[in-house]
């Protein structure tokens, strides 16, 4: 009988994603589910983008260039020069979602069994990506009792070997919500240019920050331009996860040439959803205005309202719009499941991400969960307050 790969057994499930069959199932049962499991914002696609698709005049629906189209790319630099980033279009490959961006690093920088040091929780794709490309991840522990700060630069020292090649960081980050500050982000500076080393930045949530603090961008460091790579998205920016375009960024033209590579093997970036991406950088700034101002209200609904709850610890987010909460459980995967089969109030239940996804390192996490507070503050709410009955009732 054929077997499958080693690769295959290997790749992990999405712990956003694998609870998906047990959330059917409440629904096919009639309950109402409050999804704090998945980053997907219920805020509105700006009409910008959505009437440049409904009026293109394409009599054909024909490829792109492998790295984008020059107009798109073009007006892609125009956006970071106003957040003082300065690249040209020639510095960006135009990606199918901020993963295929992910995946042309990767393979651009990385042979099998190359090392990629990564603070952990992180997004959970990472490990997903990383086996794809047959990458080791070695993780260095950020804690809550820090708010998910990055960890002393020292550990990152200590795991430097000569099959590293990269550090990666989300910033802001998801799952933890964490900003970090310039003062961090030349230490990662510092060091990858110490031991040459790429500094992968993962910068889709860029708008996304709060109470007066700003992003600063790997790109904005004076020095690194042969080491810094970005990665970015519009999902999240633009309310549009469905268009699934991202962008790969760097300075470094051996990495575009080699990425471009990749790009050609995949033929070209979808060419309606280009469009509507191109639109949407002409959405004007009342929109983030407005956006900012929600998630800020929502993430302090939540910070709120789960500390109410006896024995949970949260970390307060400073970005993004994730938090990581700690229950008094010992396994979120089981008590995940069991809110979406045995628990409900009145006929409503409340879908989360199980943290220990979000780790690399075995026996973490396990009495985590992530939270995106992607809903209306009342369902917020409602969904918190679920949660804190649950925990009154279950046993593990």
């Amino acid at each position: 009988m054929p077997t499958i790969s080693n690769k295959g057994k290997a790749m992990p499930q999405s712990p956003i994603r694998k609870l998906v069959p047990f959330a059917e199932n409440a629904y096919k049962q009639g309950k109402t589910v409050y999804h704090l499991n998945i980053g997907q914002p219920d805020i509105k696609t700006p009409q910008i983008a959505l009437d440049s698709v409904k009026v293109h005049s394409l009599n054909i629906l024909a490829y792109t260039r492998s790295e984008g189209s020059e107009g798109y790319r073009k007006k892609i630099a125009d956006y970071y020069s106003k957040n003082d980033i300065h690249v040209n279009h020639d510095d960006i490959i135009v990606t199918t979602g901020g993963s295929e961006a992910l995946l042309f690093a990767f393979g651009s920088i990385m042979d099998t069994n190359d090392e990629i040091i990564i603070p952990e929780p992180f997004y959970a794709n990472y490990n997903g990506f990383s086996t794809a490309s047959g990458v080791k991840v070695v993780p260095v522990i950020s804690k809550i009792e820090d708010n998910f700060a990055l960890p002393p630069i020292e550990e990152f020292e200590k795991l430097i070997t000569p099959k590293t090649k990269a550090i990666l960081i989300c910033n802001p980050g998801n799952p933890t919500g964490y900003l970090y500050s310039k003062e961090e982000i030349k230490q990662l500076a510092a060091i990858v240019k110490k031991h040459d080393l790429f500094l992968i930045a993962d910068e889709v949530y860029r708008e996304f920050v709060y109470d007066g603090a700003t992003h600063y961008s790997i790109m904005q460091e004076i020095g690194l331009d042969q080491h810094a790579i970005i990665i970015d998205s519009v999902s999240k920016r633009y309310s549009m996860c469905g268009a699934r375009i991202g962008c790969l960024v760097s300075k470094n033209k051996e990495v575009i040439q080699t990425a471009l590579k990749f790009a050609q093997a995949r033929l070209s970036p979808p060419t309606l959803a280009q469009i509507a991406s191109e639109a949407a950088l002409a959405t004007p700034q009342n929109y983030f205005n407005e956006v900012i101002t929600e998630y800020v209200e929502r993430r302090n609904t939540l910070i709120e309202e789960l500390q109410k709850i006896d024995g949970v610890k949260v970390a307060k987010p400073k970005g993004a719009f994730y938090c990581i909460a700690e229950l008094p459980i010992n396994d979120a995967d089981a008590f995940a499941q069991w809110l979406l089969e045995k628990f409900d109030i009145d006929g409503e239940t409340v879908m989360v991400a199980p943290a220990a996804g979000f780790y690399s390192t075995p026996g973490v996490g396990f009495n985590q969960i992530r939270i995106a507070y992607v809903l209306n503050k009342e369902s917020l709410i409602k969904a918190v307050n679920i949660l804190k009955e649950a925990l009154k009732v279950y046993k593990d």
